[in-house]
């Protein structure tokens, strides 16, 4: 899958599915958690609030449960002068391909939502 190999090469998936989700189904490996309702502020590249984890240099893929919001929020970083694009059919595509998928990491109980690492 060409989200692999952008991976692979440096860009940063940016999962923005929600907790029950995430802990149902569990994560890309390597992805970072940012939900949908914070993700401009985590990282628009101007923000006092981005995630220190994700370089804004770095190509940034959006992924959601089956691919919609993803395309809506990728256009949205695209407009804030990101380089951004999304899974197609989100991360049910992701584990439908067989693609890496591990548990959910636990959360940090301190950690304010879209900040943390990568899991």
């Amino acid at each position: 899958m060409e989200t692999l190999e952008a991976a692979g090469d440096g860009a940063v998936i940016v999962d923005t599915r929600s907790d029950g989700d995430r802990e149902r189904d569990g994560v890309v490996p390597g992805s970072v958690h940012v939900p949908r309702s914070v993700l401009e502020w985590r990282l628009a590249p101007t923000s006092t609030w981005r995630n220190t984890h994700v370089d804004a240099e770095r190509r940034v893929i959006v992924m959601c449960a089956e691919g919609y919001s993803s395309s809506l929020a990728a256009a949205t970083l695209v407009d804030l002068g990101l380089d951004a694009g999304d899974v197609v059919g989100g991360f049910d595509a992701w584990r439908a391909a067989g693609l890496p998928v591990i548990p959910r990491p636990p959360n940090d109980a301190g950690e304010r939502p879209g900040t943390g690492p990568p899991a």
